[in-house]
């Protein structure tokens, strides 16, 4: 399967006027996401929140079935969050620790995911960092000598947010397969630009927005929880609709995903989510994954061409976020540049992984992220524009 290159660019406006290389932040929505939200809304305005919710319930939790699909998994472990940050936390605060345990983490956690970490340790759960390997990816070898029974956790990021870096997940799931710890994955850059199959993974719990390479509404988010799982803490918020009274002082979870939902989010974006998901489904994950490998190997190649530009790239297997530098010229005066001639990148700071701020450049870095909508000619006109700022 092959990616209808004019189709998809004809349901993306925004690529008219504009270069847009920062979808590893917030991508375009294509157009029967943003319709299907604008219509809901409408319609909404017309009937009522509720009348409509009620009436629509099928497209209001299409994101159900549809990120069952996506993550080859069952519907009823899919439970919506509003954002991949809130997902993650949701999953943390989900597993039962007590002073003593061990939980193991990349290097790659962004900063939102060590905040966390921190309040664990604050719990006097001890904290450790997984060594990376040769290549900059996660080592599993590492992983495995580190491993013992009082591990609880381990917390992995897919694709750092600072590069295009792939991490060995399912390697890292064959490891903790023989271990009692729990495995929480941070899919944030990964689903929607990766084939990524939870049942393949062999991870408990995933999180992932929808503004990025879902092409999802901003304030959406997937969760997943796998089921079967057990003595895990009730969710930290509860309402009528992740929980229901028994009686005067007792209430009841359901065995789902679901009971991490909470009632009141916007019914118009669960339906864009719903329809995003359905979108990339119906492209194919594989055709997905296909051009955006393509075109950011050929984005690197232009500019590792380009005089006075170097790339902050590791050497491992490599996802469509590039990172580069640029001689005499702080990463924000060249997104700030580009941004005036209608190209879209993004600044890497170092906060944004704390562990890990020297790997590629202290000062920061651009962020150049490509989707399977772009086009050669846009990555040379980047790489053109790159150009001129050094030469000027």
């Amino acid at each position: 399967m092959t990616i209808d290159l004019e189709a998809v660019r004809g349901d993306t406006p925004g690529c008219v006027r504009t270069t847009h290389l920062n979808n590893a932040g917030c991508s375009f929505s294509p157009t029967p996401v943003v319709d299907s939200v604008i219509d809901y809304l409408r319609r909404e305005a017309t009937l009522g929140g509720y009348r409509l919710e009620t009436a629509e319930q099928s497209a209001v939790l299409c994101y159900r079935g549809a990120g069952a699909r996506l993550l080859d998994c069952s519907d009823t472990e899919v439970a919506f969050a509003p954002s991949a940050t809130a997902a993650w936390w949701s999953a943390l605060r989900a597993v039962v620790f007590a002073p003593g345990d061990r939980v193991l983490a990349t290097t790659a956690e962004y900063s939102s995911n060590v905040f966390g970490l921190i309040q664990l340790q604050r719990q006097g759960v001890t904290v450790e960092l997984i060594p990376s390997d040769l290549n900059g990816q996660v080592s599993v070898e590492a992983l495995s000598e580190m491993m013992d029974e009082r591990v609880k956790l381990v917390c992995v990021t897919h694709v750092p947010t600072e590069g295009g870096l792939v991490n060995p997940v399912i390697e890292v799931g064959r490891v903790l397969s023989n271990w009692p710890a729990l495995y929480l994955l941070d899919a944030c850059q990964s689903v929607g630009q990766l084939p990524v199959s939870v049942r393949e993974i062999g991870c408990d719990f995933l999180a992932a927005t929808g503004r990025k390479y879902l092409r999802a509404p901003r304030g959406t988010g997937l969760l997943y929880v796998r089921s079967g799982l057990t003595g895990l803490a009730d969710p930290s918020l509860l309402d009528l609709r992740s929980a229901s009274w028994v009686d005067a002082w007792r209430y009841e979870l359901p065995e789902t995903a679901w009971r991490f939902e909470t009632f009141e989010s916007s019914a118009a974006n669960r339906v864009g989510l719903g329809v995003a998901l359905t979108y990339a489904c119906d492209l194919g994950m594989s055709a997905i994954a296909d051009r955006i490998r393509s075109l950011s190997a050929e984005l690197r190649v232009l500019l590792q061409e380009t005089e006075g530009v170097q790339l902050r790239e590791l050497d491992g297997p490599q996802s469509g976020l590039v990172t580069f530098a640029v001689d005499r010229h702080e990463p924000a005066h060249i997104r700030d540049a580009l941004s005036s001639a209608d190209i879209t990148v993004s600044v890497v700071a170092p906060t944004h992984e704390p562990f890990d701020p020297s790997r590629r450049g202290g000062d920061g870095m651009v962020r150049a992220s490509v989707h399977y909508f772009n086009t050669s000619a846009e990555l040379h006109r980047l790489v053109e524009q790159v150009s001129q700022i050094v030469s000027g």
